[in-house]
Order: structure tokens, then C-alpha cells, then sequence
């Protein structure tokens, strides 16, 4: 290995990992120059945000000493600042919403499933679907909640007018914006997590993955439906428990910590018929 180079197993890892993203950019037009631009905002920002040198200003001369952006890009970066972004108020509310019905003791059953709830709420008092949506948000009737939830097919109504939660079904595909927000923010906490480990970070974080090739297409068929069912299980008992954990958390003075906990199921030809995929 040449000194000052980086390590072949690196550059090879970056080059796979790169490549499904490049795939996303050539598809929506995000040609090599605007990609180019983007890096040197992010190399900039994480330079002055995480490699200072204690008791001593962040210096442009210092941030292009580690980045290799030129002094004049850095000032014109810092003078044009990226605002942060966040999901749409809509699907904000619908994952505040799921995660009440399937975390609050209210509204989970003896086996801490989602319980069917009535749709409005019983004379004798009780969870209802009404309930719980205004407990989230009085600006907007249950009713027009539930019609977007049916048509999404995110909950359906029995014939005793209850009202029951497909979880599965919660994939933002109605916005672009909302899908772009997860997928940026889903991947940064998974690459976030692998990082943390490969540059040694101490505890571990938890990132583990179960691979197999040369499998026949339906036995990946079954794989993925035992991943589907496997995995909402774990999303759902993760969640309660999260969900517990932030009302016990809600006025402590150091509650200043986030977590992701994550699972995902992928399939594709294997390696030696398609390259680096």
C-alpha cells in the first residue's frame, strides 16, 4: 500500500457501497458536478463539526488542510449554510400515531399487539380511534384520518365498526419528499453505526446481518416473508418498549440521546453475475 493512500479494502468497501447510491443519482438526474458540490458542503461541515482542536478556533485554513477544499469554496460554504430538513407534518403525525397504538398500554393488547379500537369513542369511556387521534393533533377529524389510513390500506374497519392497524402497510409512497427524508435519514444511522464500529468506537453498535447466496428464487421468497413477519415483531416490541422508556424519560435533565433500531431484507443476483451490484 502507497503511504498516504487509502486502505484497497476501504476504497473497495466505499466503491460497493457507493454504488446503489450513484445508482439513485444518474436515475433522478443528480449528475457527478452537483454530487461534487454536495461533498464538499458535507466534508466542510463534518470537518469543523468534528475534528477541532480543542482550545483553538476551526480554522479555514485548517478544514482545507484536512478536506482538501480550497480556503475561497470553504468561506463561500459557510456563508451559505444547508437548512436542516424534516419529514412532511403528515407523515410526522401517522408515525406518532402508530407509535402510540403500538406502544402505549392503552392501546396494545395482553400480548402487546395493537389492539381494534371502536372508531369513536364509547359512551363508557375507553381507547377509540377518535381518541387517539386527537391525543396527537385536535387540527384535523379522525374521520379524514381514517378515510387516508382505508385508501392507504394502513387500517381497515370490521363489521363491528372497529378499527384495526396493518403496520406493514406504513411505507411512505404517496410523497417523494417523505421517502427521500427516510431514505437519507435511515441509511445515515445504518452507515452512521458501521462507522462508528470500523473506526473502533467503544461500546460496539449493534449492526449484524445474515447472508447467503446461490439460493433458488423461492427460497428467497420465503426468507423474505419470515424476515417480514420476524422483523415487524422485533420493530413492535422495540417500539413499546421505547415508547415506555420516553415517558419515563420525558422531564429528565440529561434526556438528550435519539436511538434507531432498524431491520431490512435484501435481494439480488449474486455477486459473480452482476458485478458489484
Amino acid at each position: 500500500m502507497t503511504p498516504g493512500e487509502p486502505h484497497p479494502a476501504l476504497t473497495q468497501a466505499l466503491y460497493r457501497l457507493l454504488r446503489p447510491l450513484v445508482r439513485v443519482l444518474v436515475a433522478k438526474g443528480i449528475t457527478f458536478p452537483s454530487l461534487s458540490r454536495l461533498l464538499k458542503q458535507v466534508y466542510v461541515d463534518v470537518a469543523r463539526e468534528e475534528f477541532p482542536v480543542p482550545g483553538k478556533p476551526q480554522t479555514d485554513s485548517r478544514i482545507s488542510l484536512l478536506t482538501g477544499v480550497h480556503r475561497k469554496d470553504i468561506k463561500a460554504l459557510r456563508e451559505g449554510r444547508r437548512s436542516g430538513d424534516a419529514p412532511s407534518p403528515v407523515l410526522s403525525r401517522n408515525a406518532h400515531l402508530i407509535a402510540l397504538w403500538t406502544g402505549a398500554p392503552d392501546y396494545i393488547d395482553g400480548r402487546g399487539r395493537p389492539r381494534a379500537l371502536p372508531r369513536q369513542r364509547p359512551k363508557g369511556g375507553g381507547a377509540s380511534f377518535e381518541g387517539l387521534v386527537a391525543s396527537v393533533s385536535t387540527d384535523i377529524r379522525a374521520r379524514a384520518v381514517l378515510d387516508e389510513w382505508l385508501r392507504q390500506g394502513l387500517a381497515r374497519v370490521d363489521k363491528d365498526d372497529l378499527v384495526h392497524l396493518d403496520m406493514t402497510a406504513f411505507v411512505p409512497n404517496e410523497d417523494f419528499g417523505d421517502l427521500a427524508y427516510y431514505f437519507g435519514r435511515n441509511l445515515h444511522d445504518h452507515i452512521a453505526a458501521s462507522s462508528h464500529n470500523l473506526l473502533g468506537g467503544e461500546p460496539a453498535m449493534l449492526e449484524r446481518a445474515v447472508y447467503y447466496e446461490n439460493l433458488r428464487p423461492r427460497s428467497v421468497e420465503e426468507l423474505a416473508g419470515l424476515s417480514r413477519e420476524l422483523g415487524s415483531d422485533a420493530l413492535v416490541k422495540v417500539n413499546r418498549k421505547a415508547f415506555e422508556l420516553t415517558e419515563q424519560d420525558r422531564d429528565a435533565g440529561d434526556a438528550t440521546q435519539r436511538m434507531t433500531f432498524g431491520v431490512y431484507f435484501y435481494t439480488g443476483p449474486d455477486y459473480d453475475t452482476d458485478g458489484e451490484g
